[in-house]
């Protein structure tokens, strides 16, 4: 069987019609484990540590917001059929809630990433904060955890994998000293976050920024903010003197432009990879391409 990744939901119809049989494929030779996992984000990372061991298929296609992102019926279908789920947890794929309950129901491991990683509050009487992949170091110590979920499965070289998770965190290493050193350039002042919804707090936290506000003052795109929510906000931007709200690319920016607009300051509405990995031809591709680029886009607003 050949190694693949599936990034959309017209492929996994293609592959629920022939190509993924758990039974073994038709020349005799044993089936690669099936490890389905939902983020792009996560999926990239997986398929880095997996070192071609065995089939990656992801759910969210690149651009999905993974709050609000519902499976198709093959979807849904696809992830029944897994050797092992991977999820990001702590809240973030609430849509899919329903369907990692009947996988493990089904006896299928359902490995839930986010609370291996010290979760934090994603601020004063809100829940946790899922979005654990904005912090680096944070995803060093998820390399670790996926590596010994993927090696556990059978007929999977635990030797190449272990190699590939040492290679994956040296390069998240690198990346992690990469953004420091680029940061180094904003003065402590400035080093001023206002974003979306609450989607940084383990990026401020790594790297000495401070989040002063979001649009949707919540850890999930699918609360609202009300008018005395967006008001406190002008009056934050205008106190503060930010130059730039930070949105997500998987959201429209028509919250943050009118807030913007209503402050009578000068600031951009700045677009990021935050919730889901850009299209395959973009910067933003691979999770190491998405820090890579939202580190210069941060730095190139907020000096």
């Amino acid at each position: 069987m050949s190694r693949r990744s599936v990034r959309a939901a017209g492929v996994c119809v293609a592959l629920l019609l022939g190509c993924a049989n758990r039974h073994g494929p038709s020349d005799g030779s044993r089936p690669d484990p099936v490890v389905v996992v939902t983020t792009s984000i996560l999926g990239d990372v997986v398929e880095e540590v997996a070192a071609g061991e065995v089939d990656v298929v992801v759910l969210m296609p690149p651009g999905a917001d993974p709050h609000s992102f519902a499976l198709t019926a093959a979807q849904a279908s696809r992830l029944g059929d897994a050797d092992l789920v991977i999820a990001n947890g702590l809240g973030l794929e609430t849509m899919l809630d329903d369907h990692l309950r009947s996988a493990r129901a089904a006896g299928i491991e359902v490995l839930e990433i986010g609370p291996h990683l010290d979760p934090v509050a994603a601020g004063p009487g809100l829940g946790p904060d899922p979005h654990v992949w904005t912090d680096p170091r944070r995803m060093q110590r998820a390399v670790d955890t996926i590596a010994e979920a993927i090696g556990g499965l059978g007929h999977v070289d635990r030797g190449e994998v272990a190699a590939a998770a040492q290679r994956y965190r040296s390069a998240l290493r690198s990346m992690e000293a990469s953004m420091a050193a680029r940061f180094a350039v904003i003065p402590p002042e400035r080093r001023l976050l206002v974003t979306n919804h609450h989607v940084f707090g383990y990026f401020a936290e790594r790297f000495g920024f401070r989040v002063i506000g979001a649009v949707v003052p919540s850890a999930t795109t699918l609360a609202s903010p009300s008018a005395a929510d967006l008001e406190a906000l002008v009056q934050v931007l205008r106190e503060a003197g930010v130059p730039a709200i930070f949105a997500d690319t998987s959201q429209p920016t028509r919250l943050a432009d009118a807030v913007a607009s209503e402050a009578h300051i000068d600031v951009d509405v700045v677009e990021l990879h935050t919730e889901s990995l850009g299209p395959p031809s973009s910067e933003a591709a691979t999770y190491l391409g998405m820090l890579d680029s939202n580190a210069d886009t941060i730095v190139d607003a907020l000096t």
